[in-house]
């Protein structure tokens, strides 16, 4: 037997693979049913490939491997999603043009993505910065532009000074910026939206989607959909009308004041003129500095207002309150909340600026004074002081007090959402152009579809403005043009699209990547997708997966396309992590996965990252943990090499090997790598003692090759089964065989477990007392008295009572 060279073997199956086209997909094949295995495309930054693309990629392929056996024709189709911040700035610092250093990344990638011997379709690539792809990309821009979905307008929006750009809301963690890190502040600009809170309730819709809970519950609050009713203030000094947004009409009865958010116009449209608005500029710029999360957040030293002068009539009691500009109030509802003592921020900022306070609930009904409180009262309980709903408990008085104030002409009850339009401006070059133009005469005009794509020029000048404006506004090449419609003197429009512009519909050109009049052949997709299996990391929740459904119901809608879902199900890896810390530079911690590869070989890679834990839950890295994986393999390759002449028992061959089977096929289903390696592992050792014969070698072989393509492909070989082990059929496992006939059970003795014992099924319960008895650890306290009672509870438990 020759020993198995893990590198030579891999490099010989890698090179047979793309001589032989093995995984080009004839995607108009109909014999097989479809199923469209994709994984999130990655940023080509340059970088070696880390630990995490692996662990996520590979696990991704055997999966694609495994169905593949199940008699599916699988697409795994691979792309990049190319255009962004990093190349721009690399651009900066370097003068190198970001398409050159792109396309250098991605050929770097590439060669990278193929060590993991993937089943990549690479003839239906994907590059959001090619020319071909973002024509399409601004084709989306078009469709939503002439249904009513695209639209500009001067916005105050959020704006990171190190990356001197716009932000989109979901691109704020915590009031900074997730790319650098930095405050963002606001700055009024005149951008482009998407209508995403048309599709609100749509978005709220997972019927028939097979996506972590976890996922779908981080949509469903960023959405953020409430019940409450709009109630309105009249003022107190004419006829204007203050409409407030509650989801708590049952504390009306404890408002002593309102606040308006600092963007509202009506600040300015209240204090213009007045000796209110100096104080009221004074304190707006100081919100200005602040971040969302100081803004919103709970602790009266970060709160900040001013009185507007202007009072407001509660319309549920007649009570005179005043009205305040506040930080905490967002543009959200209507702009406008009523203020109380059952709400902690409401309370914070009456306690710093000296407004009365009141209760009107309390666990009992009895009344209760906010002076004797240091927070609000912000449980369940029965109101007092409340009119014809003292008494009552504040959540069955709730809808009837929405009832009452619709019913009295003040007030109406309305659905409000926290999800607001998608920014898609940027102010950068490196990105998809907008394919608008802008005509004096003729105002905002869309570029013809017949002319697109609206390319980027190569000439621009990367420079970053405080401003705000884009570099390409500086390029007169790229800006000068005739208006479509007149023919006139016109400018194009200067941002660039955001980055999830390009990959919200990526998954839909991967079947037609090379085709050049439409962005995707109907026929085609319709039949490909939605895409049967997604995989890729939890922090894309409420951007790209969000942006790609929204996008996706779009096209549904407007008769592009059949599907309105483009994700069936959606499975998120977990993160791995080095001698329990997680991985970064910084730490000097990080993985290189060359270095384990380039002696290990990428099954052995492979496997072991599989092997530390749940796919979905990660792992912790060790660097001598590998070694057993390699063990497995020359224990593997040596069972497989070996001619037995006699086998030991072909019963207990047959009852393993179809358990194992079973064990394989379910754990791979539900993404649980790690115990299918363990069950692989246990049965070779057991096969290397009992023996094993030709026809379960050949099964043992298929049940490794999603786990292990390179090995199970050397190994498919030796056995002489021709083609590829890929193109095999899974093996079927005999349910009767596969049944545990075996159980373990406890033995106790005095109540505590002193061992484990493995029994037959049926056993009887002399045959299980007997077993228990010869455990060395159940011997020692047996022969400390008089065995005085004896159980067996069947299939549970054994017990032993002694008498000193």
């Amino acid at each position: 037997m020759k020993n198995y060279n893990a590198l030579q073997v891999e490099k010989k199956w890698k090179k047979e693979w793309k001589e032989s086209g093995l995984y080009e997909i004839d995607l108009k094949e109909k014999k097989r049913k479809k199923f469209y295995n994709l994984i999130m495309f990655p940023y080509p930054s340059g970088d070696k490939l880390h630990i995490g693309h692996w662990y996520n990629y590979a696990p991704a392929d055997s999966y694609a491997r495994y169905m593949r056996m199940q008699g599916y024709n699988v697409f795994e189709p691979m792309g990049f999603d190319s255009f962004g911040l990093p190349a721009e700035n690399y651009a900066i610092k370097t003068g190198i043009h970001p398409k050159e250093s792109t396309e250098k990344n991605i050929e770097y990638m590439r060669k990278q993505l193929s060590e993991i011997g993937a089943m990549y379709d690479w003839n239906k690539e994907v590059v959001t910065s090619s020319p071909e792809y973002y024509k399409w990309t601004q084709w989306v821009f078009l469709q939503l532009y002439k249904n009513g979905l695209a639209y500009k307008k001067n916005s105050p929006v959020n704006w990171c000074p190190d990356c001197k750009t716009v932000l989109a809301n979901e691109q704020v963690q915590n009031g900074s910026c997730d790319r650098c890190g930095n405050d963002v502040a606001k700055k009024d600009l005149s951008q482009w939206f998407f209508k995403i809170t048309d599709y609100a309730d749509k978005l709220l819709d997972y019927s028939g989607l097979d996506w972590p809970e976890k996922t779908i519950a981080m949509q469903e609050n960023w959405i953020g959909k409430s019940y409450g009713c709009n109630i309105d203030f009249r003022l107190e000094d004419g006829e204007d009308i203050l409409t407030t947004y509650t989801t708590r009409a049952d504390t009306i009865y404890s408002v002593t004041f309102l606040c308006i958010a600092p963007e509202h116009p009506l600040v300015d449209e209240l204090t213009k003129g007045t000796k209110y608005e100096a104080e009221v500029k004074k304190v707006r710029s100081e919100i200005d500095k602040q971040t969302l999360i100081e803004r919103t957040s709970e602790g009266g030293a970060n709160k900040l207002g001013c009185f507007l002068g202007k009072y407001a009539i509660n319309p549920m009691n007649g009570e005179k309150v005043p009205v305040y500009m506040a930080n905490f109030v967002l543009m959200y509802g209507t702009g406008v909340v009523m203020a109380d003592a059952h709400d902690q921020r409401d309370f914070e900022f009456a306690r710093k600026y000296d407004i009365p306070l009141k209760f009107v609930i309390s666990e009992d009904g009895n009344p209760i004074d906010p002076a004797d409180f240091e927070g609000a009262f912000v449980n369940d309980g029965i109101l007092f002081d409340s009119g014809d709903f003292s008494g009552m408990h504040n959540r069955e008085a709730l809808p009837k007090m929405m009832d009452a104030i619709e019913g009295q002409g003040f007030g109406e009850k309305t659905v409000n959402f926290k999800l607001r339009d998608w920014l898609v401006s940027r102010q950068r070059y490196w990105g998809a152009p907008i394919p608008m133009v802008n005509c004096k005469k003729c105002g905002e005009v869309p570029v013809p579809e017949e002319d697109l794509p609206v390319t980027l020029p190569d000439d621009a000048d990367f420079t970053l403005s405080d401003d705000g404006k884009s570099p390409l506004e500086r390029s007169e090449g790229f800006m000068k043009c005739a208006c479509p419609e007149c023919g006139g003197e016109a400018l194009r429009e200067p941002d660039t699209m955001d980055t999830f512009v390009c990959s919200s519909w990526y998954f839909l050109r991967y079947p037609s990547s090379t085709l050049e009049d439409k962005p995707f052949d109907k026929k085609l997709t319709n039949k490909w997708l939605p895409v049967d299996m997604y995989i890729g990391g939890p922090e894309h929740a409420c951007m790209h997966l969000l942006y790609a459904r929204f996008i996706n119901m779009v096209l549904h809608d407007l008769g592009f396309i059949n599907f309105k879902e483009p994700f069936k199900r959606l499975v998120h890896q977990g993160m791995v992590t080095k001698d329990g810390a997680k991985m970064s530079k910084s730490k000097g911690n990080v993985v290189s996965p060359d270095e384990f590869v380039n002696k290990y070989g990428s099954d052995v890679f492979r496997m072991y990252l599989m092997f530390m834990g749940p796919f979905t839950e990660g792992g912790d890295w060790n660097d001598k943990g590998i070694t057993g994986i390699a063990r497995f393999v020359e224990r593997f390759w040596k069972m497989i090499n070996t001619d037995y002449d006699a086998v030991e028992s072909m019963n207990d061959l047959k009852r393993n090997l179809h358990k194992l089977i079973k064990k394989v096929t379910e754990d791979i289903e539900v993404f649980h790598f790690n115990t299918a390696i363990a069950a692989m592992m246990e049965f070779t050792n057991f096969a290397l003692k009992n023996g094993v014969d030709g026809a379960s070698k050949k099964i043992l072989v298929q049940l490794i090759a999603p786990l292990a393509p390179h090995l199970a492909e050397e190994c498919w070989e030796v056995l002489e089964h021709g083609k590829s082990v890929v193109d095999s059929v899974w093996p079927r496992f005999d349910k009767k065989l596969a049944q545990d006939t075996t159980i373990k059970i406890g033995v106790q003795v005095n109540g505590k477990v002193r061992g484990e014992i493995k029994i037959m099924k049926d056993a009887s319960e002399a045959e299980a007392l007997e077993a228990a008895r010869k455990l060395s650890k159940v011997q020692k306290y047996l022969a400390e008295g008089e065995v005085v009672k004896e159980i067996y509870v069947p299939g549970k438990i054994v017990g032993f009572v002694v008498k000193s």
